[in-house]
């Protein structure tokens, strides 16, 4: 990147220290985190900033409006995965961690549509949005786990992705991209929704066994039709260049 670009893109993730320093300590305030839950928070941001502009130093001179939504969603994904560290607090304050992980579900394809309007879409902003999506899963799961909600049978709908990003590095053509889908996207939104649902204390135990043990019923049956499809890709494109040698 040239030094001219630089700045262009740097000070945007500096000023995003400003909305999650508030973020963190209005948390931590509200529902009673000890200061290595805020000074967790503020670490994470740091990370996730660093990690933004080694991807995107290459492709973007500026995040636009729709990488920036994405990034509010992570500044709220980044709020329940520090609170781990405070694991009662999924307990304590369920309903706020479940608001603010259901804040970020309303705000996802916000960043999408916004994207499209304004000819921001990008494969690094399509990324970005997957990674918060599946990380927002992961802390979801995990606080389940840590605070005793759940089995930790419930990690496997959070860590499915990241088993998938596995198999692409023995696997290659896992990595072929796959067609837009409504059952995919559907599927995810459920996953989401479900874990915001289980956080919060709505139901009996055995409710929210049964809600869970749907939503990772679904994700499995959508891996396995994936791939399906990917496989019946390879195996087509393997034929067609034995055909041409």
């Amino acid at each position: 990147m040239k030094r001219s670009q630089l700045p262009k893109l740097v000070p945007e993730l500096v000023i995003g220290f400003v909305p999650m320093s508030a973020l963190a300590l209005a948390f931590g305030a509200w529902v009673g985190a000890n200061w290595m839950v805020v000074l967790t928070s503020l670490g994470l941001y740091v990370v996730l900033a660093g990690f933004l502009f080694r991807m995107a130093r290459a492709r973007l001179t500026r995040l636009g409006w729709a990488n920036r939504m994405t990034l509010l969603r992570a500044m709220l994904v980044i709020l329940p995965a520090a609170a781990l560290l405070q694991p009662d607090l999924f307990i304590e304050a369920a309903w706020t961690i479940a608001l603010i992980a259901l804040l970020a579900l309303l705000l996802d394809g916000l960043d999408g549509r916004l994207a499209r309007t304004l000819g921001e879409e990008t494969d690094f902003g399509a990324r970005f949005d997957m990674e918060v999506d599946a990380a927002l899963i992961l802390v979801l799961c995990l606080g389940l786990v840590v605070s005793g909600t759940v089995g930790v049978w419930v990690m496997a709908i959070g860590l499915m992705r990241y088993a998938f990003l596995v198999a692409m590095k023995i696997r290659p053509w896992l990595a072929e991209p796959l067609p837009d889908s409504i059952r995919r996207q559907s599927i995810c939104v459920w996953q989401v929704a479900s874990l915001v649902l289980v956080t919060a204390p709505l139901f009996e135990p055995a409710v929210n066994a049964t809600i869970l043990a749907s939503a990772l019923i679904a994700l499995v049956y959508s891996f396995v039709t994936d791939l399906a499809w990917l496989y019946r890709r390879q195996e087509s494109n393997s034929t067609a260049s034995w055909r041409m040698s």
